[in-house]
């Protein structure tokens, strides 16, 4: 027994390993216990994984500080240990370290935040959780059109904000555009059609000219956004099968299918009542020479 302990005292710094250990699993000991208990009494989901954040970065913090003082008084033998290996440990750990400056960046600049509908490369959802190395969004788009849900959770790495573009659809100005294309025959009315579509527009429109105006006096304050006209515009524009009205309007992002889906049942309705408006779509003409101009 005397050798096992005399074998012990002769293993350096091994008071601070048992400490660092029994740190590490208390730490996670209680942060398991207090998210169990958050989801028992907090039924709010936002609330719950707001709080779960919080307790899980202040669990964190404490148990830095706390490793900080266990070897605290080893600092000086600690760092010959620390130079031969951080070379390696910068290598081996490159996406996590980048990541953990990624989500300081996301955390300080707030390129966006948890709610938020994003794209960043070819994925597109809203945000759902933002942690130290990762982040989740609900995926939209995909095999699913109009930029609905596809049910699908998916967890990006924090670091790849640091390479690829990120489009926020909710920042600051809470609006996008959208447009929907009616094409009608040659033999139309666009007139009339135009008019329709503008009195179409307008009253299915779901923003206020006047709060949209204040809305980007706000943004305009961080970003240069400026828009001279924010109500519905209809285009015209000539294409192969027929005349092309193009309707541009300002919606919410995650209301966007819904109103494209109100704007056509109006467009259906009052197209169906017009004798002289009709809709067009690709066709083919074949002309038949029945040869009696052979010579």
């Amino acid at each position: 027994m005397s050798e096992w302990i005399e074998l012990l005292r002769e293993i350096p710094n091994i008071g601070q390993l048992i400490a660092t250990f029994v740190v590490i699993i208390m730490s996670w000991v209680i942060r398991r216990v207090i998210h169990k208990l958050m989801h028992t009494y907090i039924e709010d989901v936002q609330r719950y994984h707001k709080y779960k954040r919080v307790t899980t970065y202040l669990l964190f913090c404490i148990s830095a500080l706390l490793l900080i003082v266990v070897w605290s008084s080893h600092v000086m033998s600690l760092s010959t240990f620390l130079g031969l290996v951080s070379a390696g440990i910068a290598i081996a750990l490159k996406d996590l370290l980048t990541s953990i400056a990624a989500w300081l960046f996301i955390m300080s600049r707030k390129p966006f935040v948890v709610g938020d509908r994003i794209q960043i490369g070819e994925l597109k959802g809203d945000v759902i959780d933002i942690r130290i190395f990762q982040f989740s969004i609900m995926e939209i788009g995909n095999w699913v059109e109009n930029d609905q849900s596809t049910g699908r959770i998916i967890h990006i790495p924090n670091h790849r904000i640091m390479t690829d573009a990120v489009a926020n659809y909710s920042a600051s100005f809470d609006h996008i555009w959208n447009e929907v294309k009616v094409v009608i025959t040659f033999e139309s009315d666009w007139r009339k059609a135009k008019k329709i579509l503008n009195q179409i527009i307008r009253n299915r429109a779901d923003h206020d000219v006047t709060v949209l105006n204040e809305k980007i006096k706000r943004a305009s304050r961080k970003y240069m956004i400026y828009y001279k006209n924010l109500t519905p515009i209809i285009y015209m524009n000539v294409v192969d099968h027929g005349v092309c009205l193009t309707i541009r309007y300002l919606c919410k992002p995650k209301s966007r299918r819904t109103t494209v889906d109100r704007i056509w049942t109006d467009i259906l309705e009052h197209f169906e009542v017009e004798n002289d408006i009709e809709l067009a779509y690709p066709t083919q003409r074949i002309v038949m020479n029945s040869g009696q101009d052979k010579k």
